[in-house]
């Protein structure tokens, strides 16, 4: 039950990183077959997310939805100049849950783990601990 990183460099201001597979191997590695996986970011301007990994628009189309929901305004005090990455982790949040079952991660159809980067280009870590539960 020990904790592994997973290290991400974004290549962008704003991204969506799709890491289920790095996940997923982490599980696999792990040897639990049912369990949960605790999945922690420890950055103020990126988070995690679950969404629909199958169509890559999505991650584009989520990007226009958090510029809208949180735009650059004049009036932000935070003196670094990225404020909305702020408000936008704390949306997002920077933790997720996920059952594992028969040594895999449970997820819907389309449904993917992702790093969503705010305040990139960075080098980003996801905390990563997979527990057995039976």
């Amino acid at each position: 039950m020990r904790m592994n990183t997973i290290e991400i460099s974004t290549q962008s201001r704003q991204e969506f990183r799709d890491i289920t597979a790095q996940v997923q191997e982490i599980v696999q590695r792990s040897g639990v077959q049912e369990g949960l996986c605790y999945l922690f970011c420890p950055h103020t301007t990126a988070g995690l997310t679950l969404n629909e990994n199958w169509d890559p628009t999505v991650r584009h189309d989520l990007g226009l939805v958090m510029d809208a929901l949180v735009p650059d305004r004049p009036d932000f005090r935070h003196a670094e100049g990225n404020a909305p990455a702020h408000a936008k982790t704390s949306l997002v949040g920077s933790q997720l849950t996920l059952f594992v079952s028969e040594g895999r991660l449970v997820l819907g159809s389309w449904q993917g783990v992702f790093l969503a980067e705010f305040d990139g280009p960075r080098r980003r870590r996801v905390l990563v601990k997979v527990v057995a539960t039976g």
